[in-house]
């Protein structure tokens, strides 16, 4: 993914000749520019910023301004100061501000170049995935209690967004200038994404307070509604014809529910504990993610996911053309019923 950089500074000369001078790195980051700190910061409310760039003496909101904007609502993004005021006091502060680099003028050009590239490589010092879904990926960074900054870039909509992980929580998201639940819902909603990894997390506060899981299935619920609306009513799929009753029932005995049920009375008996099971499509779009997820791992093809859900009860989901759902409880042999429901799933079972 190619990165922005944002160069701040009030003399117009200077921005000119630093945007001329980084053109030769156009093929790892852009340069974008803004003649002052509130400029700046509108454009860092607007755009992907990877890096930002400022001069510290400035009219209005200066370069500490700047600073303290970005190190408040943009921990991720590093900031370089440069001045032509050096003096050893200032650069102390721009330090304890938040401050990754400091740069006195007049400088090489070359010299800017480096400290930029060494801050963006840290970006994806964790390595960098391609064509993969973002919510069976950040599901494995949960389970294992990962802190890092997850940057995504979509594959249809070329869109960005940046997830915070630390211990496997995740703190906040950001994407287009939204934040929080609502950007780690359109996150989640793409399809393929490329992904880069870096192993720290800057982002302090836990500002989304939802489940992951959770946040995931209100994902998909979302993309599933906003899919049916742009579909035309024409395209829409038409609802089968009424079957006699006779039909109804043999197609009820051929039913992938009924052999469940039937599973596992065989192998755990009549008093397996659990009151219903029924198809739920709003598992379908997870399950398709982990499955195909597992594909790109080799992990081999999905066949049960137990999901904690966070009530009383976890499910136990089958795929298929349609999600079975099975609740369970702490009475259910739980462990029993996915071994049986495994062994079915392995061509095992008698």
């Amino acid at each position: 993914m190619r990165r922005n950089v944002l160069l701040v500074d009030d003399e117009h000369e200077v921005l000119h000749s630093l945007q001329q001078g980084l053109i030769g790195y156009k093929e790892v980051f852009s340069v974008m520019t803004a003649g002052n700190g509130e400029e700046a910061i509108k454009k860092l409310a607007q755009d992907d910023i990877s890096l930002v760039v400022t001069d510290l003496k400035m009219p209005n909101t200066d370069g500490f301004g700047v600073l303290a904007h970005v190190m408040e609502s943009y921990p991720d993004i590093p900031v370089i100061v440069m001045t032509g005021y050096s003096t050893t006091e200032m650069e102390r502060l721009a330090h304890e501000g938040g401050a990754v680099g400091y740069i006195a003028k007049p400088f090489k050009t070359s010299v800017l170049a480096e400290l930029i590239l060494t801050w963006l490589r840290r970006e994806a010092d964790g390595g960098t995935l391609h064509n993969v879904s973002s919510g069976m990926f950040l599901q494995l960074i949960e389970m294992e209690q990962k802190t890092c900054t997850i940057r995504l870039a979509d594959k249809a909509s070329g869109k960005r967004g940046i997830l915070f992980f630390r211990d496997g929580e995740l703190l906040d998201a950001r994407v287009n200038g939204v934040k929080g639940e609502e950007a780690a819902h359109h996150i989640f909603s793409w399809e393929e994404v490329t992904l880069s990894i870096q192993n720290t997390c800057r982002c302090r506060e836990r500002k989304i307070k939802g489940e992951l899981q959770a946040i995931l299935l209100e994902a998909m619920r979302l993309k599933d509604e906003k899919v049916k609306t742009l579909t035309p009513p024409e395209k829409r799929p038409k609802e089968s014809a009424p079957v006699s009753a006779e039909e109804a029932k043999i197609k009820a005995k051929d039913t992938a529910l009924a052999h469940v049920k039937k599973r596992l009375k065989g192998k755990i008996g009549t008093h397996y504990g659990v009151d219903k099971m029924y198809y739920d499509n709003a598992w379908d779009g997870l399950l398709g993610q982990m499955g195909r997820m597992g594909k790109f791992f080799s992990f081999g093809p999905l066949q049960l996911a137990y999901m904690d859900v966070g009530t009383s009860k976890d499910v136990i989901l089958l795929p298929g053309d349609e999600t079975i759902m099975i609740p369970v409880d702490s009475k259910c042999p739980r462990d029993r019923m996915i071994q049986a429901l495994l062994a079915e799933s392995d061509g095992n079972g008698k």
